[in-house]
Formats: C-alpha cells, structure tokens, sequence
C-alpha cells in the first residue's frame, strides 16, 4: 500500500495562512471595502467562537485545578508565586520599553500636526480600593455575561475551595466539573482547527488598512516597540526560563510557536488561551498548575501591554518636546504596573489603559490620536508577550512546585 502523504501540522498552516493573508492584504490596498466587509468576518467568527468557550474553559478549568489540588494550602502557594512573577516581569517590561525608547530616542524628528490629531477623553484610573472591591462579582450570571474574567476566577476559586472542603459531598460536583473542562477543552479543540482560516481573515484587514505608505510615518515606534518585545522575551523570558524553571530556552521557545503565531495574529491573549495550556502541558508542566496559572495570567499578566505603555508614553512625550524626569519615568512603571492587573485580554484594551499612564505624569491625551492608527499592529507584538510570559511563569511556578515536593 502507498503510505498517505504526510498531513501539514497546524503551525504551519497557520505561517502559510499568515503569508497569504500579508500579500492579499497588500493586494487589497485601497480595497479595504472588499477587505472588511467579506474578509474580516472570518476572523471575527473565528473570535467570536473562542470567545463563547473561553468562559466556561476558564471557569472549569480553574475549578478543576484547584480540586486537583485538594489542598488550599497548595493553591495559596502556588498563587503566591504566580501574583509574584507576574508584577516582577511586568515592571521588568516597561522599564524595558522606557529604557528602548529614550535611547533610541523613539519620538525625535517628528513634525506634529496638531490638526491630524483625534481628541480622547482620559480613563480615569480607579483607586486601588476601588480596583480591589470590583473584583468581587456581585452575582454569579453577570461576570459569564460581559466576560469579566478576573471576577470569573474569583468565582473559580471559591468553587473549588468549596468542593475541596466539602469531602465526599463536594465529589459529584468534582466529577462534572472534571466532565465539563474535558468537554470544554475537546470544543476548543474543533474551533482550534479552524485557526488557519480566522489567521487569514484576522491579518488582511490589517495590512489592507496599514499598507507600507501608512506605517512610514510612525515606522520608527513600531520597530521600538518590537525591539522591547524581543529583548525582554529573550533576556526575561529565557532567563527566568533557564534559572528557575531549569528548563532550556530553545525547547521553551519552540514549543511556544504555535501558540505566539496565533497571539501574533489574533491579539487576544483570552483567544490563545488554549493553545498555551496546550504548548505548556507539552512542555511537561502539571495540569494543575497550567490551568491555574495561564488563565489567571490572561487576565492580569499584562508584560506586551506594559512595555507599548513605556514606548508610547516616550514616544508621545518626545513628539510634544516634553523632558520627562527620572521621577516621572518611575511613576509610569508604577503606573503601568498596576494598571496592567485586570486589564481585559481582547484587541485593543492597550489604548484604555496608555490614557491612564499618560494621565499620571500629566501627558496629553491627543497623541494617542497618532498611535491610534497603528494600535492593531503594536497589539499583535504586545499579546505575543503576554502569553509567553504566561507560559515562562507556569514552567517556573511548576519547577518550584517540583522542587519544593522533592524537599
């Protein structure tokens, strides 16, 4: 018998779908009626679909880890170093940023045309107690409904805590739960299939509406941005990667592909979700600690986000003639910092939050009329971050784990 032609693996569906989807965007130029309006709903189907199981996956799948658990001792523990990772690299990634963008000197040699510029009104940054008691839900429908995903967790974790002190009680709401995640995952997994196809119909809008000619202007804070990216995954990522998780970067980085392909693409860090928990487990982490610790970090892990902050906050300050001082330049990493935790993990929540970094240090809202126009492409590098840093903190958290059992 003739052995069947071996199958193309998902990745490289997804880079052949990347590359045709760059050149029918460039083909599209002055097109874009035809780009949006019979191209772009395939990606946003295809979002819409990880989108309506990503709740549920999250909130089982947390469940689920923490019963594995069966100790909230364990969960404490783990939580801890998860939270404690999570700022550390967070406030690493902006000080990347501000530091890539004032030696490269991100906004000179700009002429600003007061005149081009989109009027924004400034999010107020809400206070720490403010911040602390909205992650409380006040019912268990309405954060399911509007995807509040740290308020989702929340309720993960009471659940579990719930079923683990209930005994033998609390074991047939274990067994569908354990069901339900299985069944989640296995949903996710048909949608996962289709990603070649969301991949081409998420990036022709894009380069459709962002052609060469477009980006030249702002080519300079792109390249910036994209430096950070570069040097905080391989300086952060492969060093916490190597010492803590013992663990080599070459290993973690390309078993990472598939899942920063589709951040890149898709710019949703909730959307990559389950392609991370995928990578991670094939890595060797614990199920235990790859469904607690990713989708918390969806959530509130927010290191691509901060470092855009950093270069943007430079950037629009530099394009003004503003100097901002070393104390200035601290108070955006706090700011960023802070901010980053319970931003949503969907396209776009960068901007929402830049207005309250750039509000700390009393920068003018306007500029972000500039980066607004290129904002998909900064949030395509900046999700990539987020979810390997995701993934370099379960490996991290998971060898501690290890290690600590083995004492």
């Amino acid at each position: 018998m003739i052995k069947d032609k071996k199958k193309i693996n998902l990745t490289m569906q997804i880079i052949i779908a990347l590359i045709l989807g760059i050149i029918a965007g460039l083909l599209m130029q002055g097109h874009q009626e035809i780009a949006n309006g019979y191209i772009k709903p395939l990606g946003t189907i295809f979002l819409n679909l990880i989108k309506t199981v990503v709740v549920p996956l999250v909130l089982f799948s947390i469940t689920q880890g923490i019963i594995s658990l069966q100790d909230i001792k364990k969960v404490g523990s783990i939580g801890g170093k998860t939270i404690l990772f999570y700022m550390c690299t967070t406030a690493f990634a902006v000080t990347f940023g501000l530091i890539c963008a004032n030696i490269l000197q991100v906004g000179k040699g700009y002429v600003l045309d007061a005149s081009h510029l989109t009027e924004y009104e400034g999010a107020q940054m809400p206070s720490l107690m403010d911040t602390f008691v909205n992650i409380f839900p006040s019912n268990i429908i309405a954060p399911m409904l509007e995807s509040t995903m740290l308020q989702v967790i929340v309720i993960s974790l009471f659940f579990g805590f719930g079923i683990i002190t209930s005994g033998e009680k609390g074991k047939p709401v274990a067994d569908f739960v354990d069901s339900m995640s299985e069944v989640c995952i296995k949903i996710m997994g048909m949608i996962i299939k289709l990603s070649p196809v969301g991949v081409f119909g998420l990036i022709v809008p894009v380069i459709a509406a962002n052609g060469p000619d477009v980006l030249l202007p702002l080519l300079k804070l792109i390249a910036v941005a994209y430096a950070a990216s570069i040097l905080h995954a391989v300086i952060v990522y492969s060093g916490s990667v190597k010492l803590i998780g013992r663990m080599s970067p070459l290993k973690f980085f390309k078993s990472m592909s598939p899942a920063m392909l589709f951040a890149f693409t898709s710019a949703s860090s909730v959307g990559t979700l389950p392609f991370n928990m995928e990578c991670t487990e094939k890595l060797g982490v614990h199920k235990e600690v790859s469904s607690f610790v990713l989708p918390l970090g969806a959530t509130i892990n927010m290191d691509g986000t901060a470092i855009y902050q950093g270069v943007c906050a430079i950037f629009i300050a530099q394009i003004f003639g503003i100097d901002l001082t070393i104390s200035q330049q601290i108070v955006i990493i706090l700011t960023a910092t802070l901010a980053s935790i319970g931003t949503a993990g969907v396209p776009g929540s960068g901007v929402i939050m830049l207005t309250m970094v750039l509000q700390s240090v009393g920068l003018p809202l306007e500029g972000i009329g500039l980066i607004a126009g290129v904002d998909r492409i900064l949030d395509m590098a900046r999700t990539t971050v987020n979810i390997t840093g995701d993934a370099a903190c379960a490996v991290c958290v998971d060898s501690l784990e290890r290690k600590k059992q083995r004492i």
